[in-house]
């Protein structure tokens, strides 16, 4: 079985954020794997280790700098990684998916393809239906149980309002991973060297002739304004009087 992983280079929930000209932001901050990302991971490491036999392929697209996101998530268990370079600091949902379908087809075939609901920086949501769309293949979100047989996969994905549904896909599809799938592994120290030496393999996306009009483009960049300064209150009758004075009840 071949799958691949889509995993998306982010700053860290943590970092503190610098935009630079209105026009984008430092990249000086630490960078991680997508946190769903790291769900589609496992889920692809489970499958290959209970099958025994198989490889998980990491495939990103950004700049070289997101080799060491890729060495993190080689580290939790995948093969080998192939990098879509780019020196775009923002490849928009439609463009990242054709890249992503391009050098997947160029590479292999692809039994399944998993990818996280959406990443934490632009919240966008859409890459694995864009991806699918490319391969014309089904796309299934939101997955917190997944079992996989006789060319088909059975999927269990969130509708809302805590309810469940149940999916039979055939395969080869897309599966969009979410939190509750399982439990992402932790790193052990020899992964993390074993990782190092793993084949990654870079492609400009140049090279891979997609066709790289955009359907987002980002006009502004601001950073959240500071919040106000807190005001104590000794007791209810005096949160109802400050909330007055605002003009918010």
């Amino acid at each position: 079985m071949q799958i691949y992983v889509c995993v998306k280079h982010v700053p860290d929930t943590a970092a503190k954020i610098t935009v630079v000209d209105g026009s984008g932001f430092a990249e000086t901050c630490k960078f991680i794997v997508n946190p769903y990302d790291e769900y589609a991971v496992e889920e692809a490491v489970q499958l290959i280790n209970h099958t025994g036999d198989g490889e998980v392929i990491i495939v990103t697209v950004g700049k070289e700098s997101a080799v060491t996101t890729m060495r993190a998530a080689l580290a939790l268990g995948a093969d080998r990684g192939i990098l879509i370079k780019t020196d775009l600091q923002f490849v928009d949902s439609a463009l990242t998916g054709r890249a992503l379908q391009k050098a997947i087809e160029q590479d292999g075939s692809a039994d399944l393809i998993f990818c996280g609901k959406q990443s934490i920086d632009s919240e966008g949501m859409q890459t694995p239906y864009w991806l699918a769309k490319a391969f014309d293949m089904p796309v299934v979100s939101d997955i917190v149980a997944l079992s996989v047989g006789d060319g088909k996969a059975v999927a269990e994905h969130e509708i809302g309002g805590g309810s469940r549904e149940v999916l039979e896909i055939q395969m080869p599809c897309v599966i969009a991973a979410t939190r509750g799938l399982n439990e992402p592994r932790y790193p052990k120290l020899p992964d993390i060297m074993k990782a190092k030496k793993k084949p990654l393999e870079q492609l400009p996306l140049a090279d891979l002739n997609v066709e790289q009009a955009t359907a987002i483009s980002q006009l502004k960049f601001e950073p959240p304004k500071d919040r106000e300064k807190g005001e104590m209150v000794e007791d209810v009758a005096g949160l109802v009087a400050a909330l007055k004075d605002k003009g918010l009840i």
